[in-house]
């Protein structure tokens, strides 16, 4: 058996936060956080940037294209199924820690936001070759830690 935690748990992706386990603060989607924790180890931001085209380069974007990516995978892996959720999930503390400064600040994106992102910029041609590279990378990343 594990033994007790005595001290909380620091991660990597946001220096001021840190994880420890107490029944009287709890969040439903705080494993997360260790996902996150997990995706910041293996360099999926690199993959992102290396990997996935961001046509709205050079234009006044909201949200970085790691944070659409993020938020969507996230909440597929939290249990939300689809778009709907994404406006209560846009000011959840949970999914404005896993995303960088700006969602911090201002929220996730909203289910219009995330819509685009999930139909026009993740089925582009070149995208959809680059999710399949990060994919091969991130699993090849993965089998390398010890």
């Amino acid at each position: 058996m594990g033994e007790k935690q005595k001290r909380p748990i620091q991660v990597s992706f946001n220096s001021s936060l840190k994880i420890d386990f107490r029944g009287s603060r709890i969040t439903t989607d705080a494993g997360l956080l260790l996902v996150r924790e997990l995706d910041e180890r293996l360099g999926l931001s690199q993959l992102i940037s290396n990997n996935l085209t961001d046509a709205r380069r050079g234009r006044n974007a909201q949200l970085p294209l790691p944070d659409m990516l993020r938020q969507s995978i996230y909440s597929r892996l939290a249990g939300y199924e689809d778009l709907n959720d994404a406006e209560r999930l846009s000011q959840d503390p949970t999914f404005r820690l896993i995303g960088s400064e700006k969602i911090r600040d201002r929220g996730a994106a909203l289910p219009s936001g995330l819509h685009w992102f999930e139909t026009q910029v993740l089925t582009q041609a070149a995208n959809l070759s680059g999710r399949t590279a990060m994919s091969r990378e991130m699993i090849a990343r993965a089998e390398g830690q010890d």
